[in-house]
């Protein structure tokens, strides 16, 4: 990911959207600190396209929409500490 001062990015937007358009992330920063980030934008068909890239990594388990046990329901209310 490169970094590119402001000056750059306006002498050089239309390239620097270029670069983006093929998939790079650009950093633009002011005086060395990150200010904003160029990045691909992305449709809601690219997004349906990486559905199912985690399947098999997540295990949820079987009690996992079972009531939370009464210590941890009195922990939210304030009751808990």
């Amino acid at each position: 990911m490169q970094t590119v001062n402001i000056h750059q990015a306006k002498t050089n937007l239309s390239r620097l959207l270029s670069r983006v358009d093929r998939g790079e992330e650009i950093v633009i920063a002011n005086r060395g600190i990150p200010i904003a980030k160029l990045v691909p934008f992305r449709t809601s068909i690219d997004r349906r396209a990486s559905l199912g890239h985690d399947q098999g990594q997540i295990i949820v388990p079987d009690d996992f929409d079972q009531p939370l046990p009464e210590e941890i329901l009195a922990a939210f209310d304030g009751d808990g500490e």
